[in-house]
């Protein structure tokens, strides 16, 4: 507790959906693996039903801040809470623009009544793809850092049954994530900056890339474990000054999908990405230490192989 608020609450879980019949999914052995968290959408209702809501305006707690905690490199900025006090905003969805490792990320547009609206990949048709992830046309992504006045979240909760009616975002996944041979499912899940729809005065406000540093698979845990980032006096994990974006990392997904199999592949740490524009690994490959990534490199393998220690990666690169 601090000054007698919780440090956290819990929030909810939900089955999994068998893809052949919607029916939720059972593992008789693993009950856990039936569930999944319903993603971060989630939040308002959770900290509705937790009681953490009113306790936060019982003690005269306006506005709040949320991130991810997979973006290590949000902080709480006093400038971004006073633009939302004097424009009298009461939901706010912090954007970057975007570039090409952000490509499948969620991105802004606008409802035909003018209202903002966010765009996951999950929701987009496959024929649309390739106009989804086109960086020139959709510009700006969302960073999952929000901030909220709350009492009109509590009372779009109160008009909404405890709940807000945001849309629904359906991935695809085994029931098991180590075994690809285990029954197809559905996770329905929601995601938390869809809300500058239900707003009334909802806006988006451009920020520095800096402030966005997210580990959602191990492409980017390579990338924030690396030299192209930097560890600030803050605790921030940030793109180095240096650079304008990260750099684009494609880790083949049969051998390094799961942090274990990361972990066995970089026994000494990553390369250096510093002057890295783009890494693709295609095959199972080892990096051995002070490995060096210039420029774009692609890595082919077809058997197990190595990358010698101090190696200089440029181009493709055949193992």
């Amino acid at each position: 507790m601090v000054d007698d608020l919780p440090l956290g609450f819990v929030q909810n879980m939900v089955p999994k959906v068998l893809e052949r019949d919607l029916t939720p999914a059972r593992d008789k052995r693993r009950p856990e693996l039936g569930w999944c968290p319903p993603g971060h959408g989630d939040l308002y209702t959770a900290i509705k039903a937790s009681g953490t809501l009113e306790l936060f305006l019982d003690r005269g707690i306006e506005y709040a801040f949320v991130s991810n905690a997979d973006n290590l490199g949000a902080s709480l900025e006093p400038s971004l809470l006073g633009f939302m006090v004097t424009e009298n905003l009461d939901f706010m969805l912090e954007a970057a623009d975007r570039t090409a490792a952000d490509r499948k990320g969620g991105h802004l547009c606008r409802l035909h009544d003018g209202r903002l609206a966010l765009r996951e990949s999950a929701q987009c048709p496959p024929e649309d793809e390739v106009t989804f992830q086109d960086v020139s046309l959709h510009r700006y992504f969302n960073t999952n850092n929000v901030w909220i006045h709350l009492p009109t979240l509590d009372r779009l909760l109160d008009q909404h049954g405890g709940f807000l009616p945001l849309p629904t975002v359906v991935n695809s996944k085994t029931l098991d994530p180590r075994d690809p041979q285990s029954p197809s499912v559905f996770q329905l899940e929601t995601v938390m900056g869809t809300a500058v729809s239900l707003f009334p005065k909802a806006a988006a406000v451009r920020v520095h890339r800096r402030r966005f540093s997210p580990v959602k698979n191990t492409n980017d845990l390579l990338g924030v474990r690396s030299d192209a980032f930097e560890l600030g006096s803050d605790g921030r994990i940030m793109l180095s000054a240096e650079r304008r974006e990260p750099p684009l990392i494609e880790l083949d997904r049969d051998y390094y999908k799961l942090i274990d199999e990361f972990e066995r592949r970089f026994p000494t740490g990553p390369p250096s990405l510093r002057l890295c524009d783009r890494l693709k690994v295609e095959g199972d490959v080892t990096f051995g230490s002070a490995v060096r990534v210039e420029g774009e490199a692609v890595v082919l393998a077809e058997g197990k192989a190595s990358i010698p220690d101090g190696s200089l990666l440029r181009g493709q690169v055949e193992l």
